[in-house]
């Protein structure tokens, strides 16, 4: 997945039924976790926003 210029990789879960992933283009560790394809997605875009706000905030430079 792409959001952003922020590249999201992906896996499945087969024992929780859960998706997890990482965004692979940051210095920054950024996760998260869905149970559906949309879940999954919706939750790669917030992680994403979530960082960028952080960054506004703390006035650090994003990866």
């Amino acid at each position: 997945m792409n959001y952003k210029g922020y590249i999201g990789k992906i896996e499945y879960d087969e024992e929780n039924h859960i998706y997890f992933g990482e965004v692979v283009n940051a210095r920054t560790v950024i996760t998260f976790h869905g149970t559906s394809v949309e879940g999954i997605e919706d939750e790669f875009k917030a992680s994403v926003d979530d960082y960028l706000q952080w960054c506004k905030v703390d006035g650090v430079e994003p990866d």
